[in-house]
């Protein structure tokens, strides 16, 4: 494979193959010809000195061969329903469906084979499954057709919010909030699921997903809180309601210490805490974290099982909860002198298996943490994010080692809690995603999400254009720079694994209607099938004024795909129009998120519109650095 220098972008001719030599980039606005181009950020190809070592690349096969096994177990296991069997009683440990194997389109369905022989190792076996949705979203063979219509989770969380109060006091109501998703669709609907006879005791807004964004300017975390605050005060969250904000990376662990120490010097242990917020926005991956530190019983990450994390929306379908510890003066003390200890240790002084975990996280996120438990010895191996190889119909089984046609093996007994650990005890729990309305998302297969949905740090990718000419983001959103005295700066913050494709206003209709659906644009993928049944894209009219060169005027957001933050000419009026899918939202947000993110670049590419792209280092807190005091 061709190999370039990292953090460079060059434009490939669409139908050349990668080992055919480049030739000089001329301006993709030109038109000229039929070969169409695109740009093509050849960093994310990993370089000779970057490999993984040996163990890291045998990992990938293993997996393939798992995820083969885990497709051909399911398909020999898929339609053995049977109704005349009534449910269990217990809930999927993955996604908190009741589980049952009368009807396979349902939540929670197992097998009747498998069911019959949970039932038969007793209770203990059954609480330690997991439903086969979960199954298959744990093992890459892809979801079976389940969507919960919008209404059924915001039934299932209001029913859940409309409980009496346990300990005589109502919850505390902990908002996860996607900072990229800002302003934040669904926030604005949270009064309306509370009962206005068990009021919350208060919300504290979590917003998650920091990681994901550079920083460009020094103080970037202050704006983005005043942004959440300025969400939070339209949706009439402020004053005594709103407890407090904190921003987190729930995946890479960032301000998850801070986090549980606010909760355990304000809340304590007064009453049960709920997870909520929208689908897709690290709820999960949340409560996953606080389940494997100082928030939990100390005995708890042996007794519950992960929940589910996937990109696809709507994966938790039911409650899930852990036992809150009671955070005595005693354990406070304890912890504090832990996070002293730790936080006066260099990377250097970590062990191996640390280092190796923690420059793990640095490729995912710019923001990472290190989430330790005081009260139980941490293992060197534990993981902040879900692995999916340690989920199957329980967690003592291979996929690779199941036969459907070998009787099952027999399940080794849980742990369980005893009476006296969980009489009186409160609880966290994790609750549906609440589905967001007029989100491409909803338009996308989960193979389409999974491209869609960032999951490692946003590099920017600005380009500079003129009037007539042309940005599209995969075949999901497209920006018509119409009219203006001058170029200005458009600098898109998206998944990387999405194209940007820049063409003169004149060809953009060809450019969409030939390569929509194709490997060229990427998705949606399927060809012409594919764009009969997607719904057409809609142009929205703009028109901004510029505040000068270094400082963006405005985000433009293109639903949930990214947004394109535009920088202009102090005083220069620009009349945009952008697009996106027919009954997504096309959002213009001002002040934008990251205001100058455009300085977040390398040099100008000679005879192109792009800039060369440029990556921050990462941080990580509670950590010093060599030679500091």
């Amino acid at each position: 494979m061709l190999r370039l220098g990292p953090a460079l972008l060059f434009r490939l001719p669409r139908l050349a193959p990668l080992r055919a030599p480049l030739r000089p980039c001329g301006a993709a606005a030109a038109g000229h010809g039929t070969e169409q181009e695109r740009f093509v950020f050849l960093e994310y190809e990993p370089d000779p000195a970057e490999r993984a070592p040996r163990r890291e690349r045998e990992v990938k096969p293993r997996r393939e061969r798992r995820a083969r096994g885990a497709a051909a177990v399911a398909a020999a296991m898929t339609s053995l329903s049977d109704p005349s069997v009534p449910p269990s009683g217990v809930s999927c440990s993955g996604c908190g469906a009741e589980l049952q194997c009368g009807d396979s389109g349902a939540p929670g369905f197992v097998p009747a084979e498998r069911y019959r022989s949970l039932l038969c190792e007793g209770p203990a076996a059954l609480r330690g499954a997991v439903c086969r949705r979960c199954w298959a979203l744990a093992h890459g063979g892809g979801a079976p057709g389940l969507r919960l219509p919008p209404a059924e989770h915001r039934r299932v969380l209001s029913d859940a919010l409309r409980r009496p109060p346990r300990h005589g006091r109502g919850p505390l109501l902990l908002y996860v909030l996607d900072v990229t998703e800002l302003p934040d669709p669904v926030l604005p609907q949270l009064p309306a699921l509370l009962s206005p006879d068990v009021p919350a005791a208060g919300v504290l807004v979590v917003g998650n997903k920091v990681d994901l964004l550079p920083a460009d300017r020094r103080g970037h975390l202050g704006r983005l809180r005043q942004r959440v605050a300025a969400a939070c005060a339209r949706a009439g969250l402020r004053g005594a309601a709103l407890v407090d904000i904190r921003l987190v990376s729930a995946k890479t662990g960032y301000g998850l210490e801070g986090l549980v120490s606010r909760l355990q010097r304000s809340w304590k242990c007064a009453g049960d805490v709920y997870l909520l917020g929208a689908t897709n926005s690290g709820k999960s991956t949340l409560f996953n974290t606080l389940l494997r530190s100082d928030y939990c019983k100390s005995r708890a990450p042996d007794i519950i099982d992960r929940a589910t994390v996937s990109p696809w929306p709507g994966t938790t379908l039911n409650l899930l909860k852990f036992p809150i510890i009671n955070p005595t003066c005693d354990r406070i003390f304890r912890r504090q002198e832990r996070l002293k200890e730790e936080a006066a240790k260099t990377e250097d002084q970590l062990s191996s298996e640390e280092k190796k975990y923690l420059n793990q996280l640095k490729k995912q996120g710019y923001l990472v943490g290190r989430v330790g438990r005081t009260f139980k010895q941490q293992k060197s191996s534990a993981e902040i994010d879900f692995d999916p190889d340690k989920l199957s119909y329980s967690l003592d089984e291979d996929p690779r080692d199941e036969d459907p046609r070998e009787p099952p093996k027999r399940f080794e007994e849980r742990e369980e809690f005893t009476h006296n650990e969980v009489k009186d005890a409160r609880w966290c729990f994790d609750t549906p995603g609440i589905v967001k309305e007029d989100c491409v998302l909803n338009l996308l297969t989960e193979k389409e999400v999974k491209l869609v949905l960032p999951s490692h740090a946003i590099v920017p990718r600005t380009f500079i254009l003129k009037p007539g000419m042309v940005l599209f983001l995969a075949a999901l959103g497209r920006i018509d720079y119409l009219e203006g005295e001058k170029p200005a700066w458009f600098s898109v913050l998206a998944s990387n694994l999405l194209p940007v494709h820049v063409t003169t206003l004149g060809n953009a209709d060809t450019v969409y209607e030939k390569h929509a659906a194709q490997e060229f644009l990427k998705v949606p993928m399927g060809g012409e099938e594919r764009m009969k049944e997607f719904p057409p894209l809609v142009p929205q009219d703009i028109t901004l004024k510029g505040i000068g060169t270094t400082e963006a005027v405005a985000d433009i957001k293109l639903s949930s795909a990214g947004w394109v933050a535009v920088t202009a000419h102090a005083e220069e009026e620009l009349l945009l129009r952008a697009y996106t899918p027919k009954g997504t939202a096309l959002v213009v947000r001002e002040p934008p998120l990251l205001p100058y993110i455009s300085a977040i670049r390398g040099a100008r590419i000679p005879g192109t519109p792009a800039y060369r792209t440029k990556k921050p280092p990462s941080f990580v807190e509670n950590l010093r650095t060599t030679g500091s005091r």
